[in-house]
């Protein structure tokens, strides 16, 4: 909240924009699990940063809030991170992102991507599932990928290709209402994912575990948490059973319920 408070104040003053001189106090509370690859500190940055615009009054264009929330995690905090879940945090929903080189553009001076809200209605059924006993900080991941993409390992820069076309492809079935063409794009992430990393074992368990039921599963972040879709109350049933004997937390993630 500090590195969020310092760095509202130095882009406000880029930005030429006044702030008044009242003083305030700011505490957080949170529910989201630590270290399971849900983003709590940049959603604790996201929410810090939501306070600050309406108490100073200060409006920042939506698409560029993401990018600001990230320079706070990177330049202030040393977080090797991306903005995809900067993004879902601003814009709540679900939303389209695309961080092609074409359509990446500065704003504000900060790099900012194409955003596309989509109808939450379009979700099929879905699932979080969660354990705390296999979690992860996300740099420790991050910080070994990213290296290996900059240095040009062949399978990771083709994977990282892969996985953007997944995206595209997910955005298609969801708007045609493609349960088969979701889920596999769903199962190909994870799979993908295992091609290239070495991923703990049991981590992986998890998701060879919902797989098991019938489930997709790919991780929701870093590891530790994983999403999927599954077809019927029945099979939901097997899956919390099964994740359960795991020490998973299992939840339906509730289509009638946007934010």
């Amino acid at each position: 909240m500090k590195a969020a408070i310092k760095r509202f104040v130095s882009f406000c003053d880029q930005q030429g924009l006044a702030l008044h001189d009242r003083c305030f106090s700011v505490r957080y509370e949170t529910n989201i699990p630590r270290q399971v690859g849900l983003a709590g500190s940049s959603a604790i940055i996201v929410a810090t940063l939501r306070a600050l615009m309406e108490y100073y009054d200060v409006e920042i264009p939506l698409d560029v809030q993401p990018s600001l929330v990230l320079s706070i995690e990177q330049n202030e905090l040393g977080i090797t991170a991306g903005l995809q879940d900067r993004v879902i945090q601003v814009y709540e929903g679900m939303v389209s992102m695309d961080f092609s080189a074409e359509s990446m553009r500065k704003k504000c001076g900060l790099m900012c991507g194409r955003y596309e809200r989509l109808d939450y209605g379009l979700l099929p059924k879905l699932y979080l599932a969660w354990s705390a006993s296999v979690s992860e900080p996300t740099e420790v991941f991050h910080n070994n990928l990213r290296y290996r993409y900059d240095t040009g390992e062949p399978a990771v820069v083709d994977a990282l290709s892969e996985f953007a076309q997944l995206a595209l492809n997910a955005r298609q079935a969801l708007l045609e209402g493609d349960a088969d063409q979701l889920a596999r794009c769903i199962d190909r992430n994870f799979d993908l994912r295992r091609n290239i990393c070495r991923l703990p074992q049991n981590q992986e368990r998890i998701v060879d575990c919902a797989r098991s039921t019938g489930a997709t599963a790919k991780f929701a972040g870093s590891g530790g948490a994983i999403v999927g879709t599954f077809s019927d109350e029945l099979m939901f049933d097997r899956l919390g059973a099964a994740l359960a004997s795991l020490g998973c937390r299992t939840v339906r993630i509730d289509r009638n319920a946007e934010p």
